[in-house]
């Protein structure tokens, strides 16, 4: 990380993003709605992917509302995403955009919160599927579009059960130890081949209805909202951060 910059005091400068593409996944609500709203106020063109067309409508009239740059929207499904449909992503990004300057696999599912010995098998899957494989199918298939710009960014979202296990977290946690890992195979393959920075990032307790979720008895308010920690998810996807690989990250 660079020594004169603090991600987390990081104030972008409006036109950080001019005329990026970025894609976002989960981008319909929590964290990935505020992080594509901020990445489009800072001059991106924005993808929105997620599975509610309702929501991701919402986000692109908030956009388009503010006087940014023209969303674009790609409704799937990670939970049944197979390999043709990325395919088929890729090439109509490649069609309409050329090439892509940042990705934020921002999309999760929470799953279970019970022992390992009374996890069901198929929680178990679902949560592997959304969270691991469907985020290796999405840059397996985006990869020659990020290597295609000028320079690139991807930033997988991680967790703090992802670096340090915690009982009745199962799937989750497993899951977010497996985007670490994700993350510094990548790192390490495209370190001196490519101009594609990879990284993780802990978003840290923040007010978001997966939070509420896994903590009901916790007082949502006494947590930042995603407005709160979008500077790291800004300097992430700017240049200000060129030098940031391979490293893993914390927004609070």
């Amino acid at each position: 990380m660079s020594s004169t910059i603090n991600p987390r005091e990081y104030r972008a400068r409006p036109d950080l993003l001019a005329g990026k593409h970025i894609l976002v996944t989960g981008a319909g609500d929590g964290i990935g709605r505020v992080a594509a709203q901020a990445y489009a106020a800072h001059g991106a063109t924005v993808i929105l992917l997620g599975r509610t067309v309702e929501k991701l409508e919402a986000v692109y009239d908030a956009i388009e509302a503010a006087g940014h740059p023209q969303p674009a929207i790609f409704p799937m499904d990670l939970a049944t995403a197979g390999e043709e449909q990325c395919r088929e992503l890729a090439a109509a990004l490649e069609e309409n955009f050329g090439h892509l300057d940042g990705l934020l696999h921002n999309a999760s599912v929470l799953g279970e919160r019970r022992p390992i010995e009374s996890a069901t098998y198929k929680a178990w899957q679902e949560v592997m599927q959304v969270n691991v494989n469907a985020q290796f199918l999405l840059t397996r298939h985006l990869l020659p579009l990020l290597q295609a710009a000028p320079t690139a960014s991807i930033v997988f979202t991680s967790s703090g059960v992802g670096r340090r296990g915690k009982a009745y977290w199962g799937a989750y946690a497993v899951s977010k130890f497996a985007t670490e890992g994700l993350m510094q195979v990548l790192a390490a393959e495209l370190e001196n081949t490519s101009r594609v920075r990879v990284n993780s990032l802990n978003p840290g307790a923040t007010n978001t209805a997966m939070r509420r979720s896994a903590y009901p008895a916790e007082n949502p308010t006494d947590n930042p909202s995603a407005e709160d920690i979008m500077p790291v998810y800004l300097y992430l996807m700017g240049a200000d951060s060129a030098g940031v690989h391979g490293q893993a990250l914390d927004a609070q």
